[in-house]
């Protein structure tokens, strides 16, 4: 028995042995692997504090880099407004050579004479820019605006605009925009064409009892505006934004064509940014308030769409004859309910509902609150304008050749030039159809004009051919007349 006992102890022992023996092995396993592993981690932590100190030096690199990016962006940026600013200054003097007209340099003394030294007597209006006096200068009427240097606003404000105006009606021609003649620096003084009929705030306005302008002439004017507007916007290699559009920029010339004034505020915007949605910022915005665009008004942001907008309110002037304030709601609620010919001013005559109408929607499309939504004045207004020119100037030409057959005691009208509104001596007939008195006709082509003095649709051609049944028939009747 005790033999047995210690066979077993014997043979626990050696197997407490052999498990020692095996952990021992799988011990030294174990550390070999961790020895292992740590060599390994000694490694990785040397590679990383490499790596760590590879990418300071990056770092530092590239702060470095993006300090020397950043001077030469600067450098690029001023070396880009170098080169527009020569650009501009060469594309100005390319302009100047080619575009720019001949505008006369009057002397002090020439203005001074002209206007009787700006007698109050030849006043013939005055805004917070300068006063405008009617003057005589070598043989023929002119209007003449002297700087304002009392004015409330900044010196330096009115000479900019008094440079602005030259600086834009000596490059730009066209026959619904007023004609600069010449300019005196020492006078600040800056002499027009004449414009016998006034502006358009006064004939609405029936100023000096001056007879009421009829739907007829009212529809011309509207299309010598959009005209005016669509010329300056499309202008090259500067597009033009007038940005103080008003009834009282607006002037008549003798025959009642209207012309585009007041280019003191406006803009020429390069092609650069002719298609971008801002082409220019005031911080405070020029303009008045009822024909100010509100978006130019809120954000300062000026495009060729914040002339839409006081075309607008000029047309819908002309429709109802009625001041700016509260007119867009007015026309806005007479449409929706159908009765806008009760707003319709009726001084104009009977205007046909349907092209009234028509103009209504188009002049409230230009005075949406959003610019966005306003209508392109080329693609979408002139579309709508156009084809009401012809009748309208057909029906003007006859109510104008029979008051005038009136008053010259019963001459047949149409022994009348339409130009000179009297009886022709010499009829030709030019390529709008009509017949004209042939220096009055050759002198409206030879000042530049390409359009017909009716229609102010664009002549065919340039050719006259005499009238010479006309011609005989003036002829008898003014012998028959005589005796």
């Amino acid at each position: 028995e005790a033999l047995a006992t210690a066979r077993v102890s014997e043979n626990m022992y050696l197997g407490e042995v052999k498990q020692k023996n095996e952990i021992e092995e799988k011990l030294a396993t174990v550390m070999e692997e961790i020895e292992s592993l740590t060599e390994t981690t000694d490694g990785l932590c040397a590679k990383l504090q490499e790596e760590r100190k590879k990418r300071s030096a990056l770092e530092k690199r590239t702060a470095h880099s993006d300090r020397i990016i950043k001077d030469l962006l600067l450098q690029r940026d001023k070396a880009v407004r170098e080169v527009e600013a020569l650009h501009a200054k060469k594309g100005e003097s390319s302009a100047t050579a080619e575009g720019t007209m001949h505008i006369t340099e009057l002397s002090s003394s020439e203005i001074k004479d002209a206007t009787n030294n700006f007698d109050h007597s030849l006043k013939i209006g005055e805004s917070v820019y300068g006063s405008v006096y009617k003057g005589f200068l070598r043989h023929t009427n002119v209007a003449i605006k002297k700087l304002n240097l009392e004015s409330t606003q900044p010196e330096s404000q009115s000479q900019s605009q008094f440079n602005q105006e030259i600086e834009i009606l000596s490059r730009v021609r066209h026959p619904n925009l007023v004609t600069l003649i010449g300019a005196c620096k020492d006078a600040q003084a800056l002499v027009y064409e004449y414009m016998p009929n006034g502006s358009l705030d006064d004939r609405l306005a029936c100023k000096d009892n001056s007879k009421p302008l009829s739907w007829q002439l009212r529809t011309r004017i509207i299309s010598h505006v959009c005209s005016a507007l669509i010329f300056l916007h499309s202008n090259k290699p500067h597009s033009i934004v007038h940005s103080d559009l008003k009834a009282s920029n607006i002037l008549l010339d003798g025959n009642n064509v209207a012309k585009l004034s007041g280019f003191g505020v406006c803009r020429m915007i390069t092609d650069e940014f002719r298609d971008t949605t801002t082409l220019y910022r005031h911080t405070h915005p020029k303009g008045s308030f009822v024909y100010i665009d509100p978006e130019y008004v809120m954000t300062g942001d000026l495009t060729p769409l914040s002339d839409v907008y006081s075309f607008g309110i000029v047309l819908l002037r002309l429709l109802t004859g009625r001041p700016g304030f509260g007119l867009l709601r007015d026309v806005q609620r007479a449409v929706e309910k159908g009765c806008l010919g009760a707003i319709l001013d009726s001084s104009a005559g009977g205007w046909p509902a349907m092209q009234a109408e028509q103009l209504a929607r188009v002049g409230l499309k230009c005075c949406e609150i959003r610019r966005k939504n306003r209508p392109d004045l080329q693609k979408e207004v002139w579309t709508v304008i156009e084809p009401m020119l012809k009748p309208a100037s057909i029906m003007l030409c006859s109510l104008s050749f029979k008051s005038v057959s009136e008053d010259l005691g019963g001459v047949p009208p149409y022994f009348i030039c339409p130009i000179l509104q009297d009886v022709m001596r010499e009829p030709l007939i030019a390529a709008d159809g009509f017949t004209y008195e042939a220096e009055a006709i050759r002198e409206w082509i030879d000042s530049g004009h390409h359009t017909s003095p009716m229609t102010n649709l664009e002549l065919l051609h340039r050719d006259l051919l005499p009238n010479h049944a006309l011609r005989s028939a003036i002829q008898e009747w003014l012998q028959t007349d005589a005796q």
